[in-house]
Parts: structure tokens; C-alpha cells; sequence
């Protein structure tokens, strides 16, 4: 999980995720799974995904009440993904209640799904959380508060972006996971991102792992855009 390139799997259908991965044949993958594609196709797609070996974050972002929250957890980890995610804004009976639900869903001798946390989108800023949301401190005071209830709640980290990753760190310890989507090149479209960073800001600011999905899966030569950003990332950790 550390040091991962997860690629976001943003397409409508199971048809285009095979035409995307057939010139990565051979390679294993850790790819997002988001709420489009896994309302399109359901578990299928990622029965397929696991039986080519790839590793899956299945990118749902529960948020319910804790007793449903915990039921639906307990049906995905039969998925045997190997990450999953729940608002943090749903509370810590909430999120508590996710790792329950996936510590009964997972078979013996199987390992849990870790689980993450969304603290705040990296497509929302801190004047439209202030204004539509009523948060009145900081955004980054809003991410480092879901981030200490994720760490209390026991699970395994959060999403936020590269810019908020230091200082969770320093309040949850090395080993709480910090998945970063909004991870642009220097030269790429911003698009519907807020709190955008570059993967050698992201590898500064010791991010765990790095979303990344049109540069890649929009691009005419994807796995050379693969190896591009690959190189970006894991280049900036030797």
C-alpha cells in the first residue's frame, strides 16, 4: 500500500476498463474502482480485476448510518478489495462500525480491506466548506479533525489532499495511510480540483499513496503515461 500509484478506473463501463487494460497485459495494477463503474457493472468488475491480479481501492465513500454502514461493509469485504473508504463526516460510531462490519465479511485466513477515511474532497475549498458546509475553522483544521477521528475510530488512514498529508502524519503517526487524489503534472489541467499538488510535492510531504486517472486513462499512449508518472513518483523516493 505504501508508495502506491493507484490509477482511477473512471469509465462507464467494464467494456472500456478491458480496452484500457489490454496493453498493460502481463502487469499488475493497484486501480480505484469508483461509484460509476461499480454502479454499471457491480461486483463483477471487481472479481475481474482480482482474478488478473490486480489490487483494488474500491472507492464507494460510505456514509450512513452506523448499523447500515456496517452491514454493506460486511458485503464488500467478500470482495476481497484491498482498500475501502466511508465519509468521515458519518462520525466515529460510523466508522467504528465499518471495521466491524469488515472484520465479520472477511473470511479466516483472509486479510481485512484497510480503510480510509474521506476527510474533505479535494475538489472543495475552504470558502464553499465554510459557506455550504457551516464549518467555520480552517480547512485544514477541518481535515486534521476527520483525521483524528478516523485514527481514534482505529482505521488504517484517510483521503485528503498532498497539502494537509505532513501535518496528519505528524498527528496520527507514520503509519496512518494518506491516499492523495488532485495529483497534477506541472503542465496539466487542473479540471475540477481545488487542492491540487505534483507527485514530487506529494513524496515531500510523505504521501502514502497517489490517485491519479485522466492522465493517464485519457491519454493517447496510457501505459507510457503510466511509466511517465510512475517515474515522477517513485523516481522522487530513491
Amino acid at each position: 500500500m505504501k508508495n502506491s500509484l493507484i490509477i482511477a478506473l473512471d469509465f462507464a463501463d467494464g467494456n472500456e476498463v478491458e480496452k484500457f487494460l489490454v496493453p498493460f497485459e502481463g502487469r499488475k495494477l493497484f486501480v480505484k474502482v469508483g461509484m460509476e463503474l461499480f454502479y454499471q457493472e457491480g461486483p463483477s468488475i471487481t472479481t475481474k480485476l482480482k482474478d488478473a491480479g490486480h489490487q483494488i481501492f474500491l472507492d464507494l465513500k460510505l456514509h450512513d448510518i452506523p448499523n447500515t454502514v456496517k452491514s454493506a461493509m460486511t458485503r464488500l469485504a467478500g470482495l476481497q478489495c484491498d482498500l475501502v473508504n466511508v465519509h468521515a463526516a458519518g462520525g466515529k460510531e460510523m466508522m467504528m462500525a465499518a471495521l466491524e462490519g469488515l472484520d465479520k465479511g472477511t473470511a479466516a485466513g483472509q486479510r481485512r480491506p484497510s480503510c480510509i477515511a474521506v476527510t474533505q474532497l479535494t475538489s472543495t475549498s475552504e470558502e464553499q466548506m465554510q459557506k455550504e458546509q457551516l464549518i467555520q475553522v480552517s480547512l485544514t483544521d477541518s481535515v486534521l479533525h476527520y483525521a483524528g477521528l478516523a485514527n481514534e475510530a482505529g482505521l488504517d488512514g484517510v483521503v485528503c489532499s498532498a497539502w494537509e498529508a505532513a501535518a496528519i502524519r505528524d498527528l496520527a503517526g507514520g503509519s496512518f495511510l494518506t491516499v492523495t487524489p488532485g495529483i497534477r503534472m506541472e503542465s496539466d489541467a487542473v479540471g475540477d480540483q481545488k487542492r491540487v499538488a505534483t507527485p514530487q510535492f506529494a513524496h515531500n510531504a510523505g504521501v502514502s499513496a497517489i490517485v491519479v486517472g485522466r492522465s493517464i486513462t485519457r491519454s493517447a499512449d496510457p501505459v507510457k503515461s503510466y511509466e511517465k508518472w510512475l517515474g515522477a513518483w517513485k523516481g522522487a523516493r530513491q
